[in-house]
């Protein structure tokens, strides 16, 4: 159910104000961001690098901008065009990405640098086009078409979401109201600066029109806005009461040799964390548990205790318990040993980090052996 809406004062948002106005402030006010070209080199004819829009608008699915500045540097830095990505290794791209999650994005976008290479290494230049290649969906597609070509392209992110229901006071609950919303910044993309437009009212929802404590007064659009002139912008978005994420358990399995080298093993490509680097751990998924005693290790060893971790996904919450074991025998099939300098480097989400944490420091308690 709903929340009850509070009462609207009666005035209508006058939507060819809307632009201008917003545009005005971006000006002055946008954040400088390593992908983005600043309003004041495209007014001196610099152009924006689609690749790099393109990077950047992936890495920013679920993610903070502040979280992507370092990623997106160090995708650059090691692979400056989409061919040079097209041709890294998938292992290598995988290791630059870990830690940044949804990792389905990660091949994703190893396999549309592959197409857009193949295809001469040109980004098509519509939405049409874009939403062709693996990994850009509607959003994505937009973005990258106003914000690289110029198209005038409706771009709603959350932030967006955020701005658009209160500038109209939007009453339809999320995620219903996405069609709704959509439709109302279908109406206000000018013809003329589509991109400089989106990314206005990106920053305007990360810096002005946040969920908590809005900067109304600072707000270029407040005389249009409908939320404010009713008395409560933070009652917008509407959302619909969110159900409890499920809890999973499992155990993840530390073997440790006596030179420091810890055990891993590569996961499937496809589902979950598909491709990246774990320590062994049991068959936990979404949808189930997986075993959490020192029963189910992967070989027998001297299992010890080393209490558990706790992860969020975006649909359940993991507790894993991890033990650790001192191992000096052969890697077991699957299986291989990366050193104190390399296991930096491996591609570990961060569950796993966590786990190996725990075992190197965490207070023990012998589990027995397997």
């Amino acid at each position: 159910m709903a929340p009850q809406r509070p009462h609207r004062k009666p005035g209508n948002v006058v939507h060819s104000q809307i632009a201008p106005r917003l545009l005005a402030w971006y000006d002055a006010h946008h954040r400088e961001l390593p992908w983005r070209v600043a309003p004041r080199d495209l007014a001196n004819g610099a152009r924006p690098d689609p690749y790099r829009v393109w990077l950047s608008e992936v890495m920013l699915q679920q993610t903070t901008v502040e979280a992507v500045k370092a990623y997106f540097n160090t995708f650059v830095d090691k692979w400056p065009t989409v061919d040079a990505l097209a041709a890294a290794q998938r292992e290598d791209v995988m290791k630059a990405w870990a830690g940044l999650g949804y990792y389905s994005r990660a091949r994703n976008l190893k396999a549309c640098a592959e197409r857009i290479a193949a295809a001469g290494g040109k980004f098509p230049d519509t939405e049409e086009g874009l939403r062709t290649l693996p990994g850009i969906g509607p959003y994505t597609a937009a973005a990258i078409a106003a914000i690289a070509f110029d198209r005038q392209a409706a771009v709603v992110d959350g932030n967006v979401e955020r701005v658009v229901s209160r500038l109209f006071a939007v009453t339809t609950p999320l995620p219903q109201a996405k069609t709704e919303i959509r439709a109302l910044v279908e109406r206000l993309v000018p013809a003329s600066r589509p991109g400089d437009f989106a990314q206005a009212m990106m920053d305007l929802g990360a810096t002005v029109c946040t969920p908590k404590r809005p900067r109304c007064m600072l707000c270029p659009l407040r005389e249009d806005c409908t939320a404010l002139r009713a008395g409560d912008p933070e009652f917008y978005p509407v959302r619909l009461a969110r159900k409890e994420r499920p809890a999973r358990r499992g155990a993840a399995f530390v073997a440790v040799r006596e030179d420091g080298a810890i055990l891993l093993r590569k996961r499937p490509t496809s589902g979950l964390l598909g491709g990246m680097t774990e320590v062994p751990t049991t068959d936990w998924t979404a949808r189930q548990d997986g075993e959490s005693t020192p029963a189910a290790a992967p070989f027998l060893a001297d299992w010890v205790a080393c209490g558990s971790i706790t992860h969020i996904f975006t649909h359940f919450a993991l507790e894993l318990a991890v033990f650790r074991a001192g191992y000096d025998g052969p890697a077991p099939p699957g299986h291989f040993w990366s050193g104190p300098a390399e296991i930096s480097g491996e591609a570990l989400p961060t569950v796993i980090k966590k786990a190996i944490e725990a075992a190197l420091s965490g207070t023990t308690k012998r589990a027995g052996k397997r």
